[in-house]
């Protein structure tokens, strides 16, 4: 049995859903038979921490400071273990502007696109360039936020009329936006656990033609395919962009890339890798576990085996 402590809240825009996603990880450790502690992080992190002393951190933070790298560096420099991908990967995947330029220098296939910030946008003219980005990309074009998940902050702009609309949405969410080639098809997500990549997730929403917040957490709105309805050559090809993202990242423990498949043409592209995926009851890690075989209880045990080697329940 370890002492282990669960941070979920926080301050960021996705607090409920690191709540869920913390509430189910204490029920299952305590199931396991952990000692465990629920730390909703906040100002007085360190001193909990110190406090507490415990064996090993479960992240179940979404958001800014959680996913961004922030926690993760804290919790080195006070020698606590913790799960997951380290703060350089966390750091990485967090922005997506930089994690696409990343992938497209190193040949991972990611849709085109363009970003600039708000800086460049009122002071710098860059609003000046829209109409040559908007020729480059094509519409539709989805419009988001540089940093942030859930998609939170993400529009569509079917024509130039939206565009400006769009930006101020994703403004009000980062101080940097991204302006990318929108592909029309199969919304993918495979999940990886410690290198191995399980079962491919397809993600068809019942109402919305946009996969976003609501769809992503409200049961009945959006149903999962496990496994997708792709090819076994598709789905080896996604799994094998997947791992390939893990490893250009530096993941670690567990983590989720999300594709997309071009319905006319086939492509695969990679949109990002979230190295704090959810684990909510409608997230798509444990669907795509569960249908590897591993229920939720066995997945949270090897998430833990993987950052304290040689624990068990």
């Amino acid at each position: 049995m370890s002492r282990i402590a669960v941070l979920k809240g926080g301050r960021s825009l996705e607090r409920h859903v690191s709540l869920r996603s913390g509430q189910r990880v204490e029920d299952a450790l305590r199931r396991l038979g952990h000692e465990v502690t629920g730390i909703d992080v906040g100002p007085g992190l360190v001193g909990r921490l110190r406090e507490l002393a415990p064996d090993l951190a479960f992240i179940a933070l979404h958001g800014r400071e959680g996913e961004d790298g922030t926690v993760q560096e804290l919790l080195e420099l006070l020698g606590v273990p913790y799960t997951g991908s380290g703060p350089s990967a966390c750091g990485q995947c967090w922005d997506k502007v930089q994690a696409k330029h990343l992938m497209r220098d190193h040949g991972i296939p990611t849709p085109d696109f363009h970003a600039f910030s708000e800086a460049a946008f009122k002071d710098l003219g860059a609003a000046d360039a829209l109409p040559a980005i908007e020729e480059r990309l094509e519409f539709p074009i989805v419009v988001k936020p540089a940093r942030g998940g859930s998609s939170l902050g993400v529009k569509f702009a079917s024509s130039a009329a939206q565009v400006p609309g769009a930006l101020i949405a994703a403004f009000s969410y980062d101080r940097k936006v991204l302006l990318e080639r929108h592909v029309a098809g199969h919304d993918l997500a495979v999940s990886i656990v410690d290198g191995e990549a399980l079962p491919v997730v397809e993600a068809v929403p019942n109402d919305e033609a946009f996969y976003d917040f609501e769809a992503r957490y409200e049961i009945g709105r959006t149903t999962f395919v496990c496994p997708a309805r792709l090819s076994d050559e598709d789905t080896a090809r996604a799994q094998a962009l997947a791992l390939e993202a893990w490893s250009l990242f530096g993941c670690r423990g567990f983590a989720r890339v999300d594709l997309m498949r071009d319905a006319q043409t086939g492509e695969l592209t990679v949109l990002e890798v979230n190295a704090v995926p959810g684990l909510t009851d409608t997230s798509l890690l444990p669907q795509a576990a569960d249908e590897a075989g591993l229920g939720f209880d066995d997945l949270v045990a090897r998430i833990v085996e993987l950052a304290l080697p040689g624990v068990s329940a």
